[in-house]
């Protein structure tokens, strides 16, 4: 399209002409405000305050970075869940919402052992509710110096992306799959991988049929509109949920092709566009991995955090893209056939807390991050 004297956009026949693309381009790139924190990650003096700046940038539901955070005395912090940031339709008893406070807390802890810090970890300490999060604590933390060494795996937390772009056509090696799935090992959880085989073949079918059904169940697919940050004025304005930027969505939204309307609406061309883009990323998946336990409680699901960003760590150590695929992993009606399909594929008789396809793919630049401030209480 660069060697083009024009550029169309979503089929809609607006075109812009070359002279003026490359200053339009330029001036509606992604928000380098909205990158911020990933730049100013381990600045700051105070151990604590140095580690949560590494802990923010921890893979969580649709963006929503839902943590609270209380400094406690000079060696103690607890955190909470920000209650205005759960997902109620999509995650309606709260455990992606628990999962990504485990990616959290592992990060955290990475980044306090850099300093010598062992992070000494107590779950929901005041007790949980099964269905719902609340004011309680989701952990608390106690730092002990000298507790710890250095853990390899930090390098890798300012490298570590959710790679949600079409993943190149060759598999991945099976001693690779193999290391990712022991990085993601944790006490009490299963983590499993598998390449190009019939097992794969189904589970690429089922992510595509899972992100189709959502998408068009009306009330799941509005949650995920109403959190699409549109264009690099919303994403600096709001640095979470879903951004949808660069210079052909800005494009868009100036022809008024790309709306929360439109991109909410099955019958109009920006909504089939954006299921034949999400098609093309299910049908790239050449290999796939997936987490389980017994989800006897909170607990469990913190765990299946802290392994899930590990081994996304990992991946990034071996040069390969990870993207969570949750859809059928999610517990409102709509989708209740699709998450019996996908345990009694890989259940195992265990809750399957994540899924991800896994493969070679292009770079891609790190997520919005609303920076410290904001999760300090």
């Amino acid at each position: 399209m660069r060697r083009r004297n024009v550029l169309y956009l979503l089929g809609g026949g607006v075109v812009l002409a070359a002279g003026a693309a490359g200053g339009f381009v330029l001036a509606n790139g992604p928000s380098e405000a909205a990158r911020a924190p990933w730049r100013e990650a381990g600045q700051d003096s105070e151990f604590r305050r140095r580690a949560l700046s590494f802990a923010l940038l921890a893979p969580n539901p649709h963006n929503r970075q839902p943590w609270l955070v209380r400094l406690e005395g000079t060696d103690a912090l607890s955190l909470y869940c920000d209650l205005e940031r759960r997902l109620p339709v999509t995650d309606p008893m709260d455990r992606q919402i628990t999962i990504g406070c485990g990616a959290f807390l592992e990060l955290l802890s990475i980044a306090a052992a850099e300093d010598g810090y062992r992070a000494e970890i107590t779950a929901f300490p005041e007790g949980e509710d099964s269905q719902t999060l609340d004011r309680r604590a989701v952990a608390h933390v106690r730092f002990i110096a000298g507790g710890a060494q250095p853990d390899s795996l930090f390098a890798q937390i300012l490298k570590r992306r959710s790679n949600k772009e079409v993943y190149e056509p060759r598999d991945v090696p099976d001693a690779m799959l193999a290391d990712l799935a022991t990085a993601g090992q944790f006490p009490g959880l299963v983590s499993r991988t598998v390449g190009d085989t019939d097992l794969a073949a189904r589970l690429r079918d089922l992510t595509w049929r899972a992100h189709e059904r959502e998408v068009l169940t009306p009330a799941a697919m509005k949650e995920s509109v109403d959190l699409m940050r549109l264009g690099a004025e919303e994403v600096t304005r709001n640095p979470d949920g879903i951004e949808l930027e660069g210079p052909m969505i800005a494009f868009g939204k100036l022809a008024g092709i790309v709306t929360r309307e439109a991109l909410g609406d099955p019958s109009s061309a920006a909504f089939a566009q954006g299921l034949d883009m999400y098609r093309a990323l299910t049908a790239s998946g050449r290999a796939y991995g997936w987490m389980r336990n017994a989800n006897a409680s909170r607990r469990d699901q913190i765990s299946a955090g802290r392994a899930y960003v590990r081994m996304n760590l990992r991946a990034s150590e071996l040069g390969l893209g990870v993207h969570p695929l949750s859809q059928s992993l999610q517990e409102y009606a709509e989708m209740s056939d699709l998450f019996d399909e996908l345990h009694a594929l890989v259940g195992d008789g265990q809750r399957v807390q994540m899924l991800y396809r896994i493969g070679f793919a292009p770079p891609t630049g790190p997520t919005p991050r609303r920076g410290l401030k904001a999760h300090l209480v």
